[in-house]
């Protein structure tokens, strides 16, 4: 006799309407949930955004290391969701699982600040996550905002560790206790 089986959860939900070129740019990674290819980032985690000739975005993503070295990858976005630009497949080469160019998406702008000062990014399976930011550090007002946010995107802020950044956070500490 089987039981049940639960449905399948559905993605998070994009934000409506991203503007890719307000989006485009510096952002300085606040937290994230911790994954096996940003472990040796120290400090000051940036990913920089910019369109290329072929209409897709080049992604940028640097950080100094543990060792105080540069640390840096070079890999390319493209948009999967037309309808609201914030669903992106990001591949960079040879990264297992994420070597190919076109793919499922993996990247999702879930929630904007209304200035394009501060973004939240998770992929569908909710295992990755991101803050990321303008300026190397938020306000209280603007945290509560993201550890909202985090939750409406069904996921645990206790998941997601601060990153340090100059001019802003220096400890590592889980953002539900901020």
């Amino acid at each position: 006799m089987g039981g049940a089986q639960a449905a399948p959860v559905a993605a998070p939900a994009p934000v409506p309407s991203l503007d890719l070129n307000r989006y485009l740019g510096t952002w300085n990674q606040l937290a994230a949930v911790p994954q096996y290819f940003n472990l040796v980032c120290a400090r000051d985690t940036q990913a920089n955004y910019a369109l290329d000739p072929q209409g897709n975005i080049s992604v940028r993503n640097t950080c100094t290391t543990w060792t105080n070295t540069n640390n840096e990858i070079m890999g390319t976005a493209t948009v999967n969701d037309r309808a609201t630009g914030a669903q992106l497949h990001v591949s960079f080469p040879g990264v297992p699982t994420q070597d190919r160019l076109a793919g499922p998406t993996n990247y999702i702008v879930t929630a904007l600040g209304p200035d394009y000062s501060w973004a939240l990014v998770t992929n569908p399976e909710r295992t990755s996550g991101f803050v990321l930011a303008r300026a190397p550090m938020l306000d209280a007002a603007a945290w509560s905002r993201v550890r909202a946010e985090i939750v409406a995107a069904g996921q645990d802020p206790c998941l997601y560790l601060t990153s340090p950044s100059s001019g802003g956070r220096t400890d590592i500490v889980p953002l539900c206790t901020l």
